[in-house]
């Protein structure tokens, strides 16, 4: 069984297809993240995941049950945080962290302490006085130390600045070490790249890539530097080889996935002294589906 699982998962607001078609499966303990622009249908899925929004085709299931039905059971088992949170403007932080957390079954006080330290939040501001980036403070820290089974997070670091957003990676692999499983909805890729097992691609309502990342790097080229003893022959008509450039009597180039081998072969023969290969980054992966 997934934790979630979505199958031909279609909404239609009026003659607009928001999302169409989309399948995905979340595994117990995996981070999974679900990545592109504005947009592109990320909350709208993750609106029908929470049985806030009723789908118009197909199905979307959390825990095994279905999400519109079944969703105060779903709920309770669940941790969410959007990427634009409001709150309560006459309660303090701490009022409104304690009763998200008094909503799950399970709490930890001392978590919660920890978690509010970390994030430097101050809690016994009113919200009404917050910045976006402290009422997602207050919605992390909330969703962090409840003892959820799933964590849907939604843009989660919005308005964050890069230390909080590291301090909110360390408390993803945190959870995940606790055998917990996220959906982590984003457009930061980097943020996807360090934290994410397998990646969902979604563009105008479709999914057209579901993977990891060493899985989905046959899309696109590995950059390669090369140094040799002598000249390299015949380079531009070896199959697979792009955008070839000489600096300093070293050669860069792009070499697509399925002919490394074939390439590698080639430029052993003039006597390799110096060969660097980077594989594609989730930014070119996702260029990919978005560049053109």
């Amino acid at each position: 069984m997934f934790m979630l699982e979505t199958q031909n998962l279609t909404k239609k607001f009026g003659k607009f297809t928001a999302l169409d078609k989309v399948n995905l499966q979340l595994r117990e303990g995996e981070v999974f993240g679900f990545i592109g622009p504005n947009g592109a249908g990320k909350t709208t899925t993750i609106r029908v995941l929470l049985g806030i929004l009723q789908a118009t085709e197909g199905k979307a299931t959390v825990f095994g049950k279905d999400a519109w039905k079944d969703a105060v059971e779903i709920h309770k088992r669940v941790a969410y945080v959007p990427g634009d949170v409001n709150l309560w403007p006459n309660l303090t932080g701490g009022e409104v962290i304690d009763l998200f957390v008094s909503l799950r079954q399970k709490s930890n006080k001392e978590k919660r302490q920890k978690l509010i330290k970390s994030f430097e939040l101050d809690p016994s501001k009113k919200c009404r006085t917050y910045s976006k980036g402290n009422r997602q403070k207050v919605a992390l820290v909330a969703a962090f130390a409840s003892d959820a089974d799933l964590y849907i997070l939604d843009e989660p670091t919005s308005g964050l600045d890069p230390l909080m957003e590291q301090i909110f990676q360390e408390c993803v692999a945190e959870i995940k070490a606790a055998g917990k499983s996220i959906f982590l909805s984003s457009h930061i890729l980097q943020e996807v790249e360090r934290l994410c097992d397998r990646v969902g691609i979604i563009r105008e309502g479709r999914v057209v890539e579901t993977g990891t990342l060493n899985e989905l790097r046959h899309l696109t080229s590995i950059f390669m530097n090369v140094i040799t003893e002598k000249p390299i022959e015949n380079l531009a008509g070896v199959k697979g080889v792009h955008e070839i450039e000489e600096k300093h009597g070293e050669l860069s180039f792009r070499v697509d996935s399925d002919d490394i081998g074939n390439v590698v072969s080639h430029i052993s023969k003039f006597g390799i002294t110096k060969l660097e290969s980077m594989p594609p980054t989730l930014e070119e992966l996702f260029m990919r589906h978005y560049g053109a």
